[in-house]
């Protein structure tokens, strides 16, 4: 069957959660706690099929889930700085969860919510609708944001994520899904093979806390430059200041703006743009990421905890899973010159990410 039900209990408690499957042998595991990925099992050149997603070995790990294994970020995905901004004059202080630092939504973000989940199922393709509703104070966020999310797995092995969100109040939203992926296999051990490439000119350089200075730097000459394929091992351990600063990539990438093909003027922005393609040799799987998104954080694991539970038996470790999180750009409620994030009562948040699995 294309869609049914799985288990997943936490604390004697059964949650929703759902598996989808396509013709082409890829499936996906979704639950209503923090709209995590469970699983994410996609085919190699030789077709067989391995998750290439990381996850815990017991349900009850995602509701505290410090790593943010598989699920929705929100209400803001990343950083703000001093877990506080201001609105029209007015400051708001948000949860300061990350030293003084406010990071993916708080304590009880969106990816500690109970999301409402429902299946569907169109031609070509399966999904689920997950909804949550986050009100006025939330974490200290003012209004109440009425959020939406679909996964949708294709016949092509793409997901699809889109977004959407509705406020009462003025507010900042910017939402992502923070998988690791290995598309070695999630317990294949480090990702330091995995080739990259990257369609950003620029990156955010960070300080102190991994807080965003406010430069667009120039990512010519440095560890930085995925504009042609780069192994993500290569440079990983460069005597480079931003790397020594973050473990490793922790940074966000300033994305391309998106082309009109017939044109070859910059398009809408909603448009999708190319954002990544990573491709891991041994297998053959590669995945490409499109998005609405500006910004794409790309994350190397650096501090996931060695001898983290996995499923399956696995036991994971620094740097053995990636993340390329599309996203605005950390800290803009207090960067006027980033895109905006401030969502006003009557417009609608909306965002979409496409991940295309393949071979090579």
């Amino acid at each position: 069957m294309p869609i049914a039900r799985v288990p997943f209990e936490v604390g004697g408690r059964a949650l929703a959660a759902f598996r989808l499957a396509n013709a082409a042998g890829a499936e996906l595991r979704v639950a209503a706690l923090g709209g995590a990925i469970l699983s994410l099992r996609v085919p190699d050149r030789d077709g067989r099929v391995d998750d290439v997603v990381l996850g815990y070995a017991e349900p009850a790990s995602y509701v505290s889930n410090p790593s943010y294994l598989g699920v929705i970020v929100g209400r803001y995905a990343n950083r703000i700085a001093g877990a506080r901004f201001a609105i029209d004059g007015t400051e708001y202080r948000v949860t300061a969860n990350d030293g003084p630092n406010h990071l993916h939504g708080g304590a009880r973000g969106f990816s500690h919510a109970e999301w409402q989940i429902e299946p569907f199922e169109e031609p070509g393709r399966v999904g689920l609708m997950l909804e949550h509703a986050s009100p006025d104070a939330t974490e200290g966020f003012p209004g109440t944001v009425h959020a939406r999310a679909t996964y949708t797995l294709t016949e092509q092995n793409e997901l699809i994520v889109a977004w959407y969100a509705t406020t009462d109040r003025p507010t900042h939203v910017a939402l992502t899904q923070h998988s690791y992926f290995n598309l070695g296999g999630h317990g294949a051990g480090d990702v330091r093979d995995h080739v990259l490439t990257v369609a950003a000119d620029r990156f955010l350089p960070v300080g102190s806390g991994l807080i965003p200075t406010g430069e667009l730097r120039d990512v010519t000459g440095t560890p930085f430059d995925f504009r042609e394929p780069r192994a993500l091992g290569e440079r990983i351990d460069a005597p480079d200041e931003q790397l020594r600063i973050a473990r490793g990539y922790d940074h966000c990438f300033v994305l391309a703006p998106a082309v009109d093909p017939g044109s070859g003027e910059p398009a809408g922005a909603d448009e999708l743009r190319f954002a990544a393609r990573v491709i891991e040799p041994v297998r053959g799987r590669t995945l490409e990421v499109w998005t609405t998104e500006p910004g794409l954080q790309l994350y190397t694991g650096n501090y996931l905890g060695d001898g983290l539970r996995g499923k399956e038996g696995a036991t994971y470790g620094a740097r053995d899973g990636f993340a390329l999180e599309t996203q605005h750009f950390p800290d803009s409620p207090n960067r006027p010159s980033f895109p905006s994030t401030l969502l006003r009562p009557g417009q609608v948040y909306a965002s979409r990410t496409v991940y295309a699995f393949g071979v090579a």
